[in-house]
């Protein structure tokens, strides 16, 4: 071969490596391109994320910190008749109104508890269950049966299924013969 021969024939391989790094290079550069959209929409979702977290946690600060306001604005109208009792002192004459008045109003109390999901738990002549009851103490009776509340100091109550106050009660023992 000659030198000039020998040039084209590497000439021509020089031209069919550019032709075959071509595709490659254009596949690189694609696959780049899409690695740096990938790269800017994670950081696109990641930063959506991060706001998203952040409106989540002061959402529920405020939850927490007027959350009751709903359950206040029903009790506060109940203050008001309380208050309004309280101003109108009970002579003999009219102490019967006064005592209808304030039982109305614990009425409404009771009502206003119920309408947010609160409830009185029955506890009177009811077997003593620790979940439920607090026993201050227990005390003789022939009229209920030992090991059931006889008396009871506070009610238990419950928000929907969860208890939130226990009962405190007296439970009723078997009087000892003496």
């Amino acid at each position: 071969m000659t030198d000039n021969s020998q040039s084209k024939s590497e000439s021509s391989e020089k031209q069919e490596k550019a032709a075959d790094m071509d595709p490659q290079q254009k596949k690189i550069e694609e696959l780049q391109a899409l690695v740096e959209k990938h790269k800017n929409d994670y950081l696109y979702l990641r930063a959506e994320f991060d706001n998203y977290k952040k409106h989540v946690i002061k959402e529920r600060a405020e939850t927490l910190k007027y959350g009751a306001e709903r359950v206040l604005l029903d009790v506060l109208g109940v203050l008001d008749n309380f208050e309004r009792a309280l101003e109108n002192k009970p002579t003999p004459e009219t102490l019967s109104n006064y005592v209808k008045g304030v039982e109305m109003t614990a009425q409404e109390l009771r009502s206003n508890l119920q309408k947010h999901g609160i409830s009185e738990v029955p506890c009177q002549g009811v077997a003593f269950d620790p979940s439920v009851h607090e026993a201050l103490s227990s005390e003789e009776s022939k009229d209920v049966p030992p090991g059931y509340v006889s008396r009871v100091f506070k009610k238990p109550y419950k928000l929907h299924d969860k208890l939130i106050r226990p009962a405190q009660v007296v439970v009723a023992k078997a009087p000892t013969n003496s």
